[in-house]
């Protein structure tokens, strides 16, 4: 457990990371960028992080670990806090959360760090999904599915953000569900 100071440099290197994000490509960013941008020194950003590969991977738990929660709150900008089961109010909370990190995410997904992001991305997913799918009716095996679910999601999340999130996430959680007759699935 982080103590608060910990929790404010940690926060502090996340926000430093974000803002040059936005305007710089991943693989252009130095440690030194983001040392300066947080305004900390060199051994401090190495007591959190020994790579910004590792930076990354921290920033993408972050956010997923509260996305992906079972416990469902109500926040700002949705509030799926009296429907914590629901598949689709899963995919629209998890939508909900990346237009409200949209300046963060368009950087992160539109560079080389987009393929380390969906990488960490499939996997809480997959973690996800996995759980609705259990007891699925189809003749194919089950990690197949899990494959196709997981794979045409992150992709229906890469078309969205490219298309400047022009649809809800309420809208664009029923899309992907229509088109790939999961809640057929999962009701079934």
């Amino acid at each position: 457990m982080m103590d608060r100071r910990q929790q404010k440099t940690r926060d502090a290197i996340f926000k430093a990371f974000s803002i040059l994000l936005e305007t710089k490509r991943y693989n252009n960013i130095t440690v030194q960028e983001i040392i300066d941008e947080a305004n900390i020194g060199r051994s401090t950003f190495y007591a959190h992080f020994e790579t910004k590969d590792e930076l990354l991977k921290a920033m993408c738990t972050d956010i997923f670990s509260h996305v992906f929660s079972d416990e469902l709150m109500s926040e700002k900008t949705h509030d799926f806090s009296g429907d914590n089961n629901g598949f689709e109010a899963k995919l629209t909370h998890i939508l909900h959360h990346l237009k409200d990190s949209e300046n963060h995410m368009v950087g992160i997904l539109t560079c080389e760090s987009g393929e380390l992001f969906m990488k960490y991305f499939k996997g809480y997913l997959a973690e996800m999904f996995s759980k609705y799918l259990k007891g699925i009716k189809v003749n194919a095996p089950t990690d197949f599915v899990l494959n196709h679910f997981v794979g045409s999601f992150a992709e229906t999340v890469k078309w969205w953000i490219d298309n400047s999130m022009k649809y809800t996430p309420e809208e664009t959680a029923k899309y992907y569900i229509e088109v790939s007759c999961v809640n057929r699935i999962i009701n079934s």
